[in-house]
């Protein structure tokens, strides 16, 4: 797809947002949002808001037979991913410790991917995704 900036811009003014700020890394196919109005209804609903925009741009590329484009909004998915990966380095620092497993609590595939990444080459741990669909949650285990 050549510009995903104008499908973006409708998608958002049609929900009813006005002040914002679109920034589009074209060649990486990610971009961040950035919406300045309703902000104390935008931090209650900023992990659906994400989720849905994401899956509406999916399902655009899906039609068009394109690459898929991911968006940020309001830094929520980096400020996310530092928490996560946080979390990851803190259970492990436990598991190696304590010598017991340590079981996170359930993650969407994308942010069990990031415990997993995080901790391949720590040298006393390992990871593993158990449970089923909305359930799934990694355990980490001394080596």
């Amino acid at each position: 797809m050549d510009t995903w900036e104008p499908i973006i811009k409708e998608i958002i003014e049609r929900i009813g947002f006005r002040d914002y700020r679109l920034e589009i890394i074209a060649d990486q196919d990610r971009g961040s949002l950035f919406i300045y109005e309703n902000e104390h209804w935008m931090r209650e609903h900023l992990p659906v808001i994400v989720e849905s925009m994401n899956h509406i741009l999916q399902m655009v590329a899906k039609k068009n037979q394109t690459k898929a484009f991911f968006l940020d909004i309001n830094n929520y998915r980096q400020e996310r991913e530092n928490l996560i990966t946080e979390l990851a380095r803190a259970a492990a620092k436990k598991v190696h410790q304590t010598k017991e497993q340590v079981s996170l609590p359930a993650m969407n595939s994308y942010e069990r991917r990031l415990v997993h990444v995080e901790l391949a080459l720590h040298p006393e741990v390992t990871t593993e995704s158990v449970g089923e669909g909305k359930e799934r949650y990694v355990i980490i285990k001394p080596i």
